[in-house]
Formats: C-alpha cells, structure tokens, sequence
C-alpha cells in the first residue's frame, strides 16, 4: 500500500496536478467539558516506560496518564470500558494511538483499572472531564503514512508538500525510531477531516487519521 501510494503520488506531481496552498494562523483549540468520543483503546508500557512523553515530561506506565491524537495536554478524561462498565480517570500527556481505528492508549496502570491489560483492547467511551486552564493554540494535520527509514518518509513528505503545501515528518522514539509524515496545517479538526477525505477520495489511501500539531 506505501509503495502503491508513492506511485500514485509521484504521477500526480509529475503531471502537474496543481492544488492551493493553505495558509493557516495558530488559534486556541478547546476541548469542551462533557465532550465524548467512542471508539477502541488499547494501552502502551515498555519501551516507552521512562522516555519523553510528546508533552516533555517522562512517561511512568504506572501513573494514570494516556495519549490522545488531538486532546490539548493535561486534559483530563474519563475512560469507560464499555464491555464491564468499569472507569478511570486520566491525564492526557502524549499523543497517540498511531493505529488506525483506535481513540487512546492508556497507561498500564489505567489499563489495569479497566480490566485492559489481558484483552489488550476494548471498546470505550471517552468524557472530557477537566480542560487545561490555559489551553494552547491548536492547528491540525492529517497522518498518511510512518516509517522506519528515514528516507522514505522524506521522499513522501516530500511528494506530499508539493500536493498539498505543508507536510512533516514528527519521529516517534524506538529502535529504529518511527517517521510519521502529517500533511497539513489546519485551524480546526473539520478543517483536516475534510483534508483527510480529499487525500483519501485522491490517493485512495484509507489509513489516514487528524492529529494535533503540538509544535506547529
């Protein structure tokens, strides 16, 4: 499907399929008390235990903390299993899951709280309970695609800046580290959902997803 996709995107450049560049301005970005998503959650511990967590401080699996694509950092969430009832509350501190299809990653200790740790995933319901008091600028930006080598994803971020007028690659620590290319610069999540059906109804790539630009 990558190699599918650096085809498809290198003809449309070679054409000279032309699109607008998007200028975009760095505004606030605020997660509403009550605000709920549903989806699946799954959970993260080694080798991520003891690292950097995207918000700069050390990732420990035992605290209840949790990674979200687009929540702003230190929001608090309410985290219901949806097969046996069971809640925590956590701290958004990292940005992930990188799987499509997917809405948090807990923490081992909250994972443990919900009854996770075995199945590895299950369907939950999120409820923003607590924002940040001072909630930073947002924009957003759409995953297309990550890889091991480095290369590969400057080739495609590449490819992608010219289509689209903005992409990047974000590293994710590991051994090799992960190349993530996010395509975009968008004011609001609408703004790259829409980017993320244009580059799917374009490209036909199907495993897309918006994530916050914590460092536009």
């Amino acid at each position: 499907m990558r190699k599918a996709l650096v085809v498809a995107l290198a003809a449309l450049v070679a054409a000279g399929c032309a699109h607008k560049k998007r200028t975009t301005s760095k505004v606030p970005a605020i997660a509403p008390i009550g605000h709920t998503e549903t989806g699946t959650a799954s959970w993260y511990g080694y080798p991520y235990h003891g690292r950097p967590a995207a918000d700069g401080e050390i990732y420990d699996m035992e605290t209840l903390v949790a990674a979200h694509r687009t929540l702003p950092f230190q929001t608090w969430v309410r985290v219901t299993n949806l097969t046996n009832g069971k809640t925590v509350d956590v701290r958004i501190i990292d940005r992930g899951p990188f799987v499509d299809g997917r809405i948090i990653d807990l923490s081992h200790e909250a994972a443990r709280q919900i009854d996770l740790i075995g199945p590895g995933i299950a369907k939950v319901r999120l409820e923003v309970i607590r924002a940040p008091a001072n909630p930073p600028g947002g924009l957003f930006a759409v995953q297309v695609g990550a890889f091991r080598g480095q290369a590969a994803a400057e080739r495609l971020r590449g490819q992608m800046a010219a289509r689209y007028g903005a992409a990047r690659l974000v590293p994710r620590a590991g051994s090799p580290p992960l190349w993530r290319i996010l395509v975009g610069a968008e004011t609001t999540e609408e703004g790259a959902h829409r980017l993320a059906a244009e580059i799917m109804e374009q490209l036909g790539e199907k495993n897309t997803f918006v994530v916050r630009l914590d460092n536009p």
